[in-house]
């Protein structure tokens, strides 16, 4: 019976074998009503509106109900979504702006005989919002375009476009639910590997067919029998793996057989399939518009259940086939793939491809290309609720651009009440598949000029090493400690909540990272390091080196033998298991060398020349550097990271401006960038 009346596919239960068999007691049905309604809710449901519908849908899309052995339900993170970290939601004015600068352009000034067969697309729709996003703005577009020339040209108005709108009150007009229809089936399509998600996007854009409606006009139109009220969104949201096609099973054929559970895991999506995918209008072109929120997932995440996508992804994109990418990467070629001619791509994504080595193949295709229209980079500005996430908006056009707009916001709030960054142009002939660090403004001709510098600090270094890694802090690190200068050294071991006696000659000065500044360094700890180091080179000590030699260390570490044995999942079961959990670089750190902490607010470089200070990890330490003396000599490389023009350099390259408390990491992307002026006066 409701199938017959909304014919939207949602109460269609041929192929559900389970939910026409359930039987709810009406009494709790009663309460779960009551429970919505006031007093019992602080809720007006029938004004919210439908994005806050489908935010609420969201919050579960990651999630899976699963039975336990005593007969629970529990809701549980699905496996794949707990691995990727999450998902992220994508605010409301993100997915506006998007819109507007996607299918806004796209249909400006045009008439809707003229728009009438455009093409939205969001290849990882999730609960719709983009798509709902879409749809809306299409929807006010029509309105006030009927509105307007009903208004003006009322006797020239054919008789279709007359029909399509109507006015309820003065100064208030609703399309019908006809146009309405109409507008999602010819202009909203949507593909999510979720069939969960799916369903939630289908609904979410059926209720916004049902925005304004009322019980009596939709009992008016059952009436009238001529189709259902909702339209089936069978053909237009679908269920698939966006990147992942037919070609799959070839690999199959060369020794890796699927099982029926993988193959609806992985669920491969054929776009040119007339019936499956969306054939039709990839024979006429493909998509006019590509929108939304692509999955952030590092490949080392993916290879440990997606084995096989991941070298199905190396072997057809050109966006995988270079280092530990991210899987949204691949989603902008691909969305490249299905645009037309004409198309432009909106999306919400990490800028860290921009610098990033596995960025660099997908650099060099937009820049071949000229794809580029349009970027506004947040920087360190936080997009997304609850999450550390460093994005920008990415706007590319199918066909080449002269140059693209460039929107630097320091701001988030000042930007979205007010458009507030600075801005400018780019010519696309200035970008390649080599990193992108776009400045703009009056200090965009001193950043190209540094940028333009012969030398880099790459050309120079004979080393770069990160600090040591115990896998074990608690035991090997001592943040407290008396008479250091001393034979014998009290120090306070975390592990054993006590004090306790180490030989001198065991333990080495540790900086942090904040304890370095211009041209100093402050050791605020010691390091337990049982190993020899001759000429830059670290030898174990053996147990009856350490026994005899150093006793008391020893007799410490002999204490933390089954902590030390059981680090990485008992890795360390053997004769050496009082070694650090990584025995790279364990001998770089006593000789002549840079040192530059990982987290500042201000470039600062410290030459240790004799001090021998190391560093204890990466994010708590940095990075030593070593150079070629034959080429400069360390004070003056010493002088010129720790200048205001390099400090300057560094932070436009970083996309981090110099804010209060704010941090940023310089070396990783120095060591390829850093371009050093030679010149005697600078």
């Amino acid at each position: 019976m409701a199938e017959s009346k909304y014919n939207s596919g949602i109460f269609d239960f041929e192929s559900d074998e389970i939910t026409p068999a359930l039987r709810v007691d009406d009494r709790v049905l009663k309460t779960i009503i009551q429970d919505l309604y006031y007093p019992k809710s602080p809720y007006e449901f029938s004004v919210l509106g439908v994005e806050i519908l489908g935010n609420v849908y969201e919050q579960f899309l990651g999630k899976v109900i699963r039975l336990t052995a005593g007969h629970q339900a529990k809701v549980e993170t699905k496996p794949e979504v707990k691995k990727a970290g999450g998902v992220y939601y994508t605010p409301q004015y993100i997915v506006e702006y998007i819109v507007e600068n996607t299918v806004g352009k796209l249909i400006a000034g045009k008439t809707p005989e003229e728009i009438a067969h455009i093409k939205i697309l969001d290849p990882a729709c999730g609960s719709g919002s983009f798509l709902i996003g879409a749809y809306s703005y299409l929807l006010r577009y029509h309105r006030d375009w009927y509105v307007r020339n009903l208004s003006f040209k009322k006797k020239a108005l054919p008789k279709k476009y007359k029909e399509a709108v109507f006015q309820v009150k003065e100064n208030e007009w609703y399309l019908t639910t006809a146009e309405k229809k109409r507008i999602l089936l010819d202009n909203i399509f949507g593909v999510d590997i979720d069939q969960q998600a799916v369903e939630v996007t289908k609904m979410s854009l059926l209720l916004k067919v049902l925005e304004h409606e009322s019980g009596e006009s939709i009992d008016q139109q059952a009436k009238l029998g001529l189709e259902g009220v909702l339209p089936n969104l069978g053909d237009n949201i679908k269920c698939g793996n966006s990147l992942i096609g037919p070609e799959y099973y070839e690999l199959g054929q060369q020794g890796s057989l699927f099982n029926e559970e993988e193959m609806r895991r992985v669920n491969v999506f054929d776009w040119n399939d007339d019936v499956k995918g969306f054939g039709g209008i990839m024979q006429r072109g493909g998509f006019d518009c590509v929108i939304g929120n692509p999955p952030y997932v590092r490949i080392q995440t993916m290879k440990e259940w997606a084995s096989t996508e991941v070298e199905f992804y190396k072997k057809h994109f050109v966006a995988a086939s270079r280092g530990n990418y991210d899987i949204y990467v691949i989603f902008v070629e691909r969305a490249l793939q299905l645009l037309n001619a004409r198309g432009r791509i909106g999306y919400i994504l990490p800028h860290k491809f921009f610098q990033a080595k596995y960025g660099q193949p997908l650099r060099e295709l937009t820049a071949t290309g000229k794809h580029l229209g349009k970027i506004v980079h947040f920087g360190d500005q936080q997009v997304f609720d609850g999450a550390t996430t460093y994005t920008c908006l990415l706007f590319l056009d199918k066909a080449g651009n002269k140059s693209f707009r460039y929107d630097k916001v320091r701001d988030l709030n000042a930007w979205r009440i007010s458009g507030d960054a600075t801005d400018g142009k780019i010519h696309a002939d200035k970008v390649s598949g080599s990193e992108w660090n776009f400045v703009i403004g009056p200090e965009a001709s001193l950043f190209e000029r540094m940028s333009e510098m012969p030398v880099k600090l790459e050309d120079i270094t004979t080393g770069m090493f990160v600090g040591q890694q115990t896998s074990a802090d608690t035991v090997y690190l001592f943040k407290e400690y008396q008479n250091e200068n001393e034979d014998i050294v009290n120090v306070w071991s975390k592990e054993l909540n006590a004090w306790i006696k180490i030989e001198r000659a065991v333990l080495k000065p540790v900086v942090r990272s904040g304890n370095i500044s211009r041209y100093s360094a402050n050791p605020t700890a010691l390091v337990l390091f049982p190993y020899e180091v001759r000429e830059c080179t670290a030898r174990l000590y053996t147990p009856t080196e350490m026994r005899e030699q150093y006793p008391l260390a020893w007799a410490y570490l002999k204490q933390n033998k089954r902590l030390l044995e059981e680090r990485e999942k008992g890795k360390f079961k053997d004769q050496q298991w009082y070694r650090f959990g990584r025995t790279q670089n364990l001998g770089m750190w006593e000789q002549p060398k840079l040192m530059i902490p990982y987290m500042i607010t201000n470039l600062a470089a410290y030459y240790d020349k004799t001090d021998n200070f190391y560093f204890i990890n990466v994010t708590t330490g940095g990075y030593g550097i070593t150079i070629d003396e034959t080429m400069f000599s360390y004070l003056y490389l010493c002088g010129l990271l720790n200048s205001r023009l390099l400090n300057f350099y560094l932070k436009r390259l970083s996309h981090n401006y110099p804010t209060t408390n704010r941090n940023y990491t310089i070396v990783q992307k120095s060591k390829k960038t850093l371009f050093l002026y030679l010149n005697a006066h600078l």
